[in-house]
């Protein structure tokens, strides 16, 4: 366990954590949040530290292969004003136990919460009960740490879905629970547009604390989780700087400013073993940085698959299809884009006005833009190995792993210069010694087109794009160096709690 400073043998180099997410890869997945809770809970792991995962036990969910140990808790819940004198009642769960890969995945079980057909919303509106459904895995989460009557050092929390855990400690705390009081607490925010907003009409669902935090028009669970935490992280440095502005911080830049030097930005990894091209099942063709022949192959099985002309340079996108992804900027750019010689190719689903869009396109010059309208893991892979380059046009990006992935698999990265896209990708023309890829600034339809100009010039000059690839293939963006970055925001967080 972590040693508080000032004892004799000062931080152990083991601790203990709770994680309580919404999703967890493989399990329980809609995002890039899932990936990143199970591959930073793996590293930890695999750097000694004993690591929880506390998840809702949603419809369809399968754990992992192994033994299975389930308990019977009960947690306290909200209920409606008037309710037995709104006194507040409790919910029975159950705390399904197994292990992960390197750590133990905890999965909340309450079949009248987690029991629906999808995670958040119903009908594209968020359930009206989302703060009852998320406080009760919270509360869960903390009744598992007294069950198991174990010390916990750090209950780390990821976006809104985890605040009401912090709450829910903090008050704990006030009432001097032994177990719960010097917890240190984390919390990560991956997606600074979603924040649980709760109406005060609402607010009951949350308890006794519904009645403590929030304001008279209700209670947004993300700004009293950043009260609520010792330190907060956002997923990259630049993002971290990016979000103290009104233009990128979510409605909660103020809090964030005066979160001081407690606000952290902390640049998300890859799974390298999971993503790699020299190992890639899905892949018509293995290659790697030292043997880069199979990606030709994987280039002209894309082409003949898709019905692409091979005769330009290949522009892939993957993603959710939105406007914040810069799809827009995309829509508007393909004809010209096209004009000049390039293909594209785009995965993914989401919104229908930009879906249609970029299918009219596709219509018109079938040979030289695909739209594949779907969600497909396997000819994600196939399009990052395929392509030659890689679009990522984002509005703003508080990490992205994209462009990482892209960036492994020897497909240039294109990037609007924001967020961790402009901490992973260097423009090959502004530091030709350095670049791995082609930055622009203005989220425009002509900065998109500039920047791609600029990357099929170079791709038209096969030795320089070489060595444009074999920079990007050689970047490490394992989880090690984010894990050790973790480890340190926790030991700090640890201080500050028992200081």
């Amino acid at each position: 366990m972590l040693h508080v400073p000032g004892s004799p043998s000062g931080y152990h180099p083991t601790m203990r954590i709770v994680m309580v997410a919404s999703e967890c890869e493989p399990v329980a997945k809609t995002g890039g949040l899932a990936d990143v809770v199970d591959a930073l809970a793996r590293a930890l792991g695999r750097r000694g530290h004993e690591v929880d995962v506390v998840l809702p036990f949603y419809r369809g969910l399968r754990p992992p292969d192994g033994p299975l140990r389930r308990r019977t808790i009960t947690v306290p819940v909200g209920l409606p004003p008037g309710s037995r004198a709104d006194a507040g009642d409790v919910a029975t769960v159950d705390l399904v136990d197994t292990r992960a890969d390197g750590y133990r995945l905890r999965l909340v079980d309450h079949p009248f919460s987690f029991d629906r057909p999808d995670y958040y919303v119903d009908d594209g509106a968020d359930y009206a009960d989302n703060a009852a459904r998320f406080m009760l895995l919270g509360r869960a989460a903390l009744e598992g740490i007294r069950l198991d009557g174990e010390p916990v050092d750090v209950l780390h929390g990821h976006d809104w879905e985890a605040a009401p855990a912090l709450l829910a400690l903090r008050a704990t705390e006030a009432a001097a629970d032994l177990m719960l009081r010097d917890v240190a607490t984390v919390l990560t925010c991956h997606n600074l547009a979603y924040h649980g907003w709760t109406p005060r009409e609402r607010a009951w669902q949350l308890g006794d604390l519904g009645r403590s935090v929030g304001d008279v028009a209700g209670v947004d669970l993300l700004r009293e989780g950043i009260r609520a935490a010792d330190i907060v992280n956002t997923v990259s440095p630049t993002f971290a700087r990016e979000s103290l502005e009104p233009e990128y911080g979510g409605g909660v830049d103020d809090l964030l400013r005066a979160t001081g030097d407690r606000y952290l930005g902390i640049l998300n990894g890859i799974d390298t073993a999971l993503w790699d091209p020299a190992t890639d099942a899905a892949l018509p063709a293995r290659y790697s940085a030292a043997d880069t022949v199979g990606k030709a192959a994987c280039r002209a099985d894309l082409a003949a698959r898709l019905g692409l002309d091979p005769g330009g340079p290949i522009l892939g996108l993957v993603g959710r299809l939105d406007p914040q992804k810069g799809f827009d900027l995309l829509t508007e750019a393909a004809s010209r884009l096209v004009a000049r010689g390039a293909r594209v190719v785009v995965l993914g689903t989401g919104d229908r006005s930009l879906v249609r869009g970029l299918q009219a396109l596709a219509a018109g010059v079938p040979d030289r833009i695909v739209v594949l309208d779907r969600f497909d893991r396997d000819e994600a892979r196939r399009i990052y190995a395929g392509a030659d380059a890689f679009l990522m046009p984002s509005r703003f990006e508080p990490c992205g792993q994209g462009q990482m992935i892209a960036l492994r698999y020897g497909s240039v990265p294109i990037v609007r210069a924001t967020g961790g896209l402009a901490d992973t990708v260097v423009d090959a023309d502004a530091d030709p010694a350095k670049g791995n890829g082609f930055t622009f600034g203005p989220a425009e339809p002509d900065a998109l087109l500039e920047a791609c100009g600029r990357a099929m010039a170079a791709w038209a000059d096969r030795e320089r794009w070489r060595r444009i690839m074999a920079r990007g293939m050689a970047a490490d963006h394992a989880w090690d160096r984010p894990a050790a970055e973790y480890e340190a925001a926790y030991a700090r967080a640890v201080g500050l709690r028992r200081s």
